[in-house]
């Protein structure tokens, strides 16, 4: 790490989602537990399911900007392609990865989001083709795209299970 990355706290700051990307043991999970945190304090503090979309929405939004933003400062600041310090990108891919997801007794939010964070992880770890190829892009928008799509795939496979239990539990 050079002097850039001490001087510049702001974007540090931003890029590795309050201090959580600096963890020593796994950065991308403790970014994510970041992301698994706001995703839990938006469905316990908004009731109405279009609220709750536009508050993932937004949040997806701002780490995906803060990402495309700084990222370019944070390879060159970290001294490498797509710093595992860099966790705001994981931020923004689990938010899309609960975004517009059915709605579950408030007891089965843990399970939800559970079950969300364990998909989210895996694709971003495993990055199943075309995923990986997304890294190639380069920049704020290259550490960005490859979790944003893990998002995606993520969130269709939930999509899938709830509603497979939905129609199971005759709901």
């Amino acid at each position: 790490m050079n002097t850039e990355v001490e001087a510049r706290t702001w974007p540090k700051f931003c890029v590795t989602a309050g201090f959580a990307g600096l963890c020593p043991v796994a950065p991308g999970t403790c970014g994510t537990l970041v992301g698994v945190v706001l995703a839990m304090l938006v469905t316990r503090y908004t009731e109405v399911p279009r609220t709750q979309a536009m508050a993932l929405l937004s949040l997806a939004l701002l780490f995906s900007g803060v990402t495309v933003l700084y990222g370019d400062w944070a390879e060159r600041a970290f001294g490498r392609k797509d710093p595992p310090q860099v966790v705001s990108d994981e931020v923004a891919g689990f938010l899309v990865a609960v975004l517009w997801v059915p709605q579950v007794a408030p007891e089965m939010e843990w399970l939800k989001v559970g079950t969300a964070f364990l998909l989210f992880r895996a694709f971003d770890i495993l990055k199943p083709p075309p995923l990986k190829r997304l890294q190639a892009i380069g920049g704020g928008l290259g550490i960005l795209a490859d979790d944003l799509a893990a998002g995606l795939l993520a969130n269709g496979c939930l999509q899938l299970v709830l509603r497979q239990f939905a129609v199971y539990q005759g709901l």
